[in-house]
């Protein structure tokens, strides 16, 4: 066997580690692809602001008590700053926008724009990571973003009709975007779980006093699927889901790994189609497919050589070893 024949080509990562993380990957959405008909269920009953803050809150307690549990190590000040930008993302902004944009749309209606995430995920990580893809990765890019445009523009009345929701559903895009980029690179640092968890611990003052003031101001009453649903979003979307899905990332490519989030569009139309009986129209799978094909393009062009690393990243190297949470010297972690 030759030197060549054994060794593996630069930049690229090795195959059993590749599967893991689409491995992974999988598993995160499969999780993530019941938030939007379960936030659904529960804007029947509840306020966006209390649905959008209160699962917050439950996933910053579970957060607290893994953290607290396992005796994980605070991080750095310059880690701090980049666990705002994912609890910005992730935590504040990507909740309450659907919460708010999901009382006047369908579930199915929201799936096929949230689509759009994941070549909105890869652009975030070519602009952060300094990445240089080619001209055509911007042109398929911005024909995913057009056909999502497209869609709600057709589901709203034309395109001087888009609707406030499918503004905040665009924004709930660009907020998990961002969030999940600087998460993946930072629990490369942190772990895949503590990354999470840390944002949720950041941002539960914020969160804590939002819900308090919904309590106050609308004072939820619900049924039991309302409460089961808001549950779910707390301890699952909210916190068990990105165990998997920042371990993804985390593994790497970033890129290839967000590719597999294109089957959570498909995946959140079966489930409102069964627990919502949304229909699921020719005009919404017809959306969803021109979405999905044009975030996949984008998502498969933008593989190329990487760029400088800029500050705070980790290096090509680095990326295909095998992450290690930061534990604490006094108790190893006993969650994985």
């Amino acid at each position: 066997m030759t030197h060549n024949d054994s060794a593996i080509a630069p930049g690229r990562t090795p195959l059993p580690r590749r599967s893991a993380a689409l491995g992974w990957g999988l598993l995160g959405v499969l999780a993530f692809s019941f938030t939007v008909p379960f936030t659904r269920v529960a804007d029947r009953a509840l306020s966006p602001l209390f649905i959008g803050s209160a699962r917050a809150v439950v996933a910053a307690l579970l957060a607290a008590v893994a953290l607290a549990a396992t005796r994980q190590r605070r991080p750095d000040a310059r880690q701090w700053r980049r666990l705002g930008v994912v609890a910005g993302g992730i935590v504040v902004g990507f909740p309450l926008l659907t919460s708010y944009a999901l009382t006047t749309v369908p579930a199915s209606h929201g799936a096929v724009v949230i689509a759009l995430l994941p070549a909105a995920t890869a652009t975030t990580v070519v602009l952060r990571t300094g990445e240089r893809p080619p001209p055509l990765f911007w042109l398929v890019a911005a024909a995913g973003a057009a056909a999502a445009v497209a869609f709600a523009a057709a589901r709203s009345g034309g395109l001087t009709q888009v609707s406030t929701a499918d503004l905040l559903l665009f924004g709930a895009v660009v907020a998990a975007a961002i969030g999940y980029a600087e998460g993946g690179l930072l629990a490369r640092e942190l772990g895949a779980w503590q990354t999470v968890s840390w944002a949720l611990v950041l941002s539960a003052p914020l969160m804590t006093t939002l819900a308090t003031l919904s309590v106050v101001r609308d004072h939820p009453s619900a049924g039991g699927a309302q409460w089961a649903a808001l549950a779910y979003l707390g301890a699952v979307s909210m916190f068990l889901g990105f165990f998997a899905w920042y371990r993804g990332l985390a593994l790497g490519p970033m890129a290839q790994v967000s590719q597999v989030q294109l089957v959570q569009p498909v995946l959140t139309l079966c489930w409102a189609a069964l627990l919502l009986g949304e229909p699921l129209t020719g005009t919404t799978l017809l959306g969803g497919a021109g979405v999905v094909v044009c975030a996949a393009l984008a998502v498969r062009v933008r593989l190329g050589a990487p760029g400088p690393q800029p500050t705070g990243s980790t290096s090509p190297a680095s990326a295909t070893s095998p992450v290690a949470p930061v534990r604490s010297a006094r108790r190893p972690s006993t969650i994985t």
